[in-house]
């Protein structure tokens, strides 16, 4: 019986920082593995985005067809683009054991503990609204009337933070890095996983001797 893995839920207002602790995470050596699921959208890419590494890239069409065979864990449509999880690439992969990241919003995140109670949420908070503006406009992706946009949803977002298992404000990052590890390090070592991981080992210890 091999261990099945987790999936995380993150959500954040765009610029508090998720993908950045995510991406720290992907970069620890571990003997365990995780995987950052690849969302589809409708969206135009980014410069620096590749098709199926970043997000899968769709049509509209496309997208509404999948939607129609039940083909995604969640979706949503996010500043007139569409978004989507797939159903059977999440599956599988835990199935291997393996820790899936899910990079979405509070409506996802209901989408997704609705058919998949035991998923754990991790909400990431900015230290402040003046910092976050100035997150959003470092980056240099959006325009000043998106950014506006995002601001304004954000605190519509963030009053959401309750619903998730684990709260992690995102001021100093190296401090925010070690907290995110620190969740999933635990999630690893819970009872019931370890209990599968080491099955000959507890077997071995408990058997009575002759």
């Amino acid at each position: 019986m091999s261990q099945v893995g987790t999936l995380y839920i993150v959500s954040a207002p765009s610029g508090a920082g998720k993908s950045s602790l995510i991406n720290a995470l992907l970069a620890e050596k571990r003997d365990w593995t995780v995987q950052v699921s690849v969302s589809h959208t409708t969206r135009t890419p980014r410069v620096g985005e590749n098709n199926g590494e970043h997000y899968h890239f769709v049509d509209v069409d496309n997208f509404k067809q999948l939607i129609e065979e039940n083909a995604f864990f969640e979706w949503a449509e996010v500043f007139g683009n569409y978004y989507g999880t797939s159903r059977v690439t999440i599956e599988q992969a835990l199935a291997q054991g393996i820790d899936i990241f899910l990079d979405i919003d509070w409506q996802g995140a209901r989408q997704v503990r609705a058919m998949m109670p035991q998923a754990k949420g991790i909400f990431i908070l900015p230290p402040s609204r003046k910092e976050l503006e100035q997150r959003l406009n470092k980056r240099g992706q959006d325009s000043e009337e998106i950014i506006a946009k995002r601001m304004a949803q954000a605190q519509s977002e963030m009053s959401h933070y309750d619903e998730y298992d684990y709260l992690i404000v995102n001021d100093d990052f190296e401090t925010a890095a070690q907290e995110f590890s620190a969740i999933v390090k635990s999630q690893r070592n819970a009872q019931a996983k370890q209990a599968v991981k080491h099955q000959a080992t507890i077997k071995e210890l408990l058997e009575q001797q002759s």
